[in-house]
C-alpha cells in the first residue's frame, strides 16, 4: 500500500505568521530590520541554519540567531498557525483508503508533534519525523532518510510538499514528489527541482495520489 509523506509547515498548516514574527524578532536583535515581513515568508520550510545567513546574520552567529527564533517560538510563536481548509478530510480520506500516512518536516519532531496534537491531526498519521535540536537531522533529506529507517520501505512513496526543498530531499532517494501551490515555495521551483505535479487544492491532491 502507499506511503504517503506530508511535509508541515505551508503543506498541512499554515504556519507563517508565527514563524514570520520569530524570525523578525530575531533578526532585530542583530540590527537587521526587516519592515515588510512578507519577506520573511521564506523562512516556512528550509532549515533556519540556511535562513538566517540570506539576511545577514555572520555564520558564526547563526546558532545565536536560532536560540533567539526559538525562545519565542517555542512558547508563542508555534501556535501562531491554522490548518489549511481540506486537510482533516484529505488525511481522513486516504487513511479510509488504506494509505499509510507519514510526516516528514524540517521543524524539530517534538515541535511538531505538539503541533499536529494541537490542531488533532496527529491521529491520521503512523509517525512523525522532524529535525533534531543540534543540526544533525534538519535537511530535508535527512529527515526522509530517518523515517525510512523506522518503516523499512520506499517501495511506492510519495511525497506532499510546498517547496523544492521538499522535492529535493525526496527525489535523493527515489520517492517522487506532488507539490501543493497553497504553500509557500513557487510552483516554478517545484517543477524546475522535479516535481512530478502541482496541486491547487485538496481536491485536486487526493485524485492525484489516487491516480499514481
Amino acid at each position: 500500500m502507499k506511503s504517503i509523506l506530508f511535509d508541515l509547515d505551508g503543506t498541512l498548516t499554515d504556519s507563517g505568521d508565527g514563524i514570520t514574527r520569530c524570525a523578525q524578532l530575531a533578526l532585530d536583535h542583530f540590527g537587521i530590520h526587516v519592515p515588510d515581513r512578507n519577506q520573511l515568508r521564506v523562512f516556512v520550510g528550509p532549515p533556519l541554519r540556511e535562513s538566517f545567513p540570506r539576511f545577514g546574520v555572520p555564520e558564526d552567529r547563526v546558532e545565536e540567531a536560532i536560540s533567539v527564533f526559538r525562545g519565542r517560538y517555542l512558547t508563542v510563536g508555534k501556535f501562531e498557525n491554522a490548518v489549511y481548509p481540506g486537510i482533516p478530510q484529505l488525511l481522513r480520506e486516504l487513511r479510509d483508503r488504506g494509505y499509510h500516512l507519514y510526516v516528514a518536516t524540517s521543524k524539530p519532531e517534538t515541535t511538531a508533534v505538539e503541533i499536529l496534537e494541537k490542531f488533532q491531526l496527529a491521529q491520521y498519521f503512523d509517525l512523525i519525523c522532524g529535525a533534531v535540536m543540534d543540526s544533525s537531522r534538519d535537511a530535508k533529506e535527512a529527515v526522509i532518510a530517518y523515517l525510512l529507517e523506522q518503516i523499512g520501505s520506499k517501495q511506492d512513496a510519495v511525497m506532499i510538499g510546498d517547496t523544492a526543498y521538499d522535492v529535493i530531499g525526496a527525489k535523493a532517494h527515489g520517492i517522487p514528489t506532488i507539490g501543493v501551490e497553497w504553500g509557500y515555495g513557487e510552483a516554478q521551483d517545484m517543477l524546475d527541482a522535479g516535481a512530478v505535479a502541482l496541486a491547487r487544492d485538496t481536491e485536486e491532491l487526493l485524485q492525484m495520489i489516487v491516480a499514481m
